[in-house]
């Protein structure tokens, strides 16, 4: 007996606090968009990424569609979509997309993708194709692009812009010391200098980008981050609680409060952002329409101190 290896003790899994609990998805509403994206042969970022507001996103007919296949060429440690060697780009998926989004009849949308670095554009051609598809279909949308970083590719860049999308969304996601554990590929220089370079090159087109908290960083690494952004004139900005995946993905360091999410957001806002969505569902696209809405609405009056909206505990304002 003496020689019987005790069983591992598994620790149990923390529990979710309230303000993280959702509905689990199954409207009409939600089943009718999964319906149209299955028959398009269609990709969400909402499902491959395991979005925690699916259900209500979808309830209301809102979707972010995530085209160039997916499988991403990179490995982030955060991210729940699947990793590896993808498929040829598909030239037939910007008129599926744009069909997609005509049947559902949206006045905005948002459009992603996975990380692309086997193709010499990173995709882009493909981004522009989609939001000239969609023009066509349909005049109205106004359409935001949540784009990779195109490995500082300043002509891939252009060519979105070129396209004129209502917003250029590229994600921060992180503080710069936690790059090389969560962002595989990525780089924090990098970042900043695609939003500064969409930003002198189609200056009408405001930049957005998203933070995550819970994986370890400080709040004094938060805050130099946004003066960072701030420095390249990024205008609209979401943070929200990062949620471990899968056991194989990055630790969570700990769940952020409602209450902080508050104060960030005001930090946020006394930098000089123009509009800020902060709360522990925030994601890149949630509710995006009612930001962009928002920041119009300041912009428009030229305030130079945004009044704060501050959301309510249990929702996020942005995704």
């Amino acid at each position: 007996m003496d020689n019987v290896i005790p069983l591992t003790v598994v620790q149990p899994r923390e529990p979710k606090p309230d303000w993280l609990k959702v509905r689990a998805p199954g409207s009409p509403g939600y089943h009718r968009l999964k319906g149209i994206m299955r028959e398009l042969g269609l990709h969400t970022v909402c499902e491959e990424a395991r979005c925690p507001n699916i259900g209500e996103c979808w309830h209301h007919g809102t979707a972010t569609f995530m085209i160039l296949g997916d499988v991403c060429t990179r490995a982030c440690a955060y991210c729940a979509v699947a990793h590896g060697r993808p498929g040829a780009l598909d030239p037939h998926e910007p008129e599926r997309v744009a069909r997609a989004i005509e049947t559902l009849g949206l006045n905005y949308v948002v459009i992603t993708s996975v990380d692309r670095d086997d193709v010499a554009d990173g995709g882009a051609s493909i981004f522009a194709d989609t939001i000239r598809q969609t023009r066509t279909r349909l005049r109205s949308c106004r359409i935001e692009v949540l784009i990779p970083d195109f490995r500082g590719n300043e002509p891939a860049l252009r060519t979105v812009l070129d396209a004129r999308p209502d917003v250029l969304n590229h994600n921060v996601e992180t503080v710069p010391r936690l790059y090389r554990m969560a962002r595989s590929g990525g780089r924090y220089d990098r970042t900043l200098e695609l939003l500064d370079r969409s930003r002198r090159y189609a200056p009408d087109v405001p930049t957005k980008t998203g933070l995550m908290v819970g994986l370890g960083e400080e709040h004094d690494e938060i805050v130099a981050t946004l003066e960072d952004l701030r420095s390249v004139g990024c205008e609209i900005l979401t943070i929200g609680q990062y949620l471990r995946p899968t056991a194989d993905h990055a630790p969570m360091a700990r769940y952020y409060h409602p209450d902080e999410f508050r104060d960030l957001k005001r930090t946020a806002l006394e930098l000089g952002f123009a509009h800020v969505e902060s709360g522990p569902l925030v994601r890149s696209s949630y509710h995006a329409h009612e930001i962009a809405d928002a920041y119009e609405v300041v912009r428009g009056t030229g305030a130079g101190s945004p009044a704060v909206r501050l959301p309510s505990p249990e929702v996020g304002t942005l995704s």
